[in-house]
């Protein structure tokens, strides 16, 4: 009998020096797409995939790049999509965290492979060439995965306050699972910064070269994208889409009008809530197993905790879902060999 699994599309930061080489090391069956990956970029002067995957070494300054590093996730990701033994598992839904919104729409058939790499690639461009603001992460739940006392409403509190000052901008820009991302204007994540302990040695963490996604201080790219992109990329999906609403577009049943401009407004100026989108996911499609594409594996900690959140199967901490894992895995990272073979 098949298994049911929701997959899950990695956002930004999740191609590092680790995944040098992930297309040439699990993708060699899909080199007529990447070929057509290649040649898209070629045509717009820009470095190919395989090219920035089969570098001799991990470059931070070029792989991590928005206009490189947006197509690049892209297409580990759609290609591990791919790569899922369909005869084993049955694809219930298909959901995102921020950029893996893009890999998600194609994954689910309401683009095209090609039509998503366009979005990405143009977002990515857009991105890199704006540059506006900033991203930073902080966690309201411990080492242990449970929840701070508190923890969250004071952080909420905290960007209220800063954010209410003249020429300062924060905002919530992801919840993902027991941390949030928060995006704004240098002086907005500085006033944070400084007024926040440091936890768990690393936190808040600035991620390098991430713009305020998801805020309202991308409006000037979300205007961009609707002159580049066009609603003709769309078409009813195939596959059950959870967006970052924690919105299903159920095949069949939507305004292809509505998609586009959820995908080129809410989802870039607005808070995108991938908790949601997990828990929704979980819930109402109650699969068998959730499947995080890669490249990387740092997904799977906000996915749990997502789970962990809203006390799916009873799982309720950490050492809970290690447990469960052990016993009988539930979450696979197609970036882990082990899990990815059971796929």
């Amino acid at each position: 009998m098949k298994k049911t699994a929701i997959v899950v599309a990695p956002g930004r930061g999740t191609y590092n020096r680790t995944e040098l080489g992930y297309l040439k090391n699990h993708h060699l069956a899909h080199c007529g797409l990447l070929a057509e990956f290649d040649r898209y970029r070629q045509d717009q002067e820009q470095i190919p995939v395989s090219e920035l995957d089969g570098a001799a070494r991990f470059s931070g300054a070029k792989h991590t790049s928005g206009d490189n590093a947006s197509p690049l996730i892209y297409a580990c990701g759609y290609a591990d999509f791919l790569s899922i033994d369909r005869t084993q598992i049955d694809i219930v839904a298909v959901t995102g965290n921020s950029m893996g919104w893009y890999t998600a729409l194609a994954c689910a058939g309401a683009v095209s492979a090609m039509g998503g790499f366009e979005i990405v690639n143009t977002m990515g461009r857009l991105m890199q060439e704006s540059l506006i603001g900033g991203q930073l992460i902080y966690p309201f739940v411990d080492k242990d995965w449970l929840p701070i006392p508190n923890g969250r409403e004071a952080i909420l509190r905290k960007i209220a306050e800063i954010d209410a000052h003249v020429d300062y901008e924060l905002s919530v820009s992801i919840n993902l699972g027991g941390m949030l991302v928060l995006a704004g204007n240098d002086k907005g994540l500085a006033a944070f910064e400084a007024v926040v302990p440091r936890v768990q040695d690393r936190f808040p963490m600035r991620l390098p070269n991430h713009s305020a996604f998801h805020s309202r201080l991308q409006e000037p790219v979300a205007e961009r994208s609707r002159s580049l992109l066009d609603v003709g990329l769309f078409h009813q999906p195939d596959i059950p889409l959870v967006d970052g609403r924690g919105y299903i577009w159920f095949p069949k049943s939507n305004s292809l009008t509505s998609l586009y401009d959820y995908t080129f407004g809410h989802q870039i100026v607005a808070t995108y809530d991938f908790t949601r989108a997990i828990i929704t996911a979980a819930r109402e499609f109650m699969p068998d197993l959730v499947i995080i594409l890669g490249p990387g594996t740092t997904l799977g900690g906000a996915t749990a905790q997502s789970l962990l959140l809203s006390g799916w199967r009873g799982l309720v901490s950490k050492q809970d879902f290690q447990e469960r894992q052990k016993a009988s895995p539930i979450l696979i990272s197609m970036d882990d060999g082990d899990q990815r073979r059971q796929v």
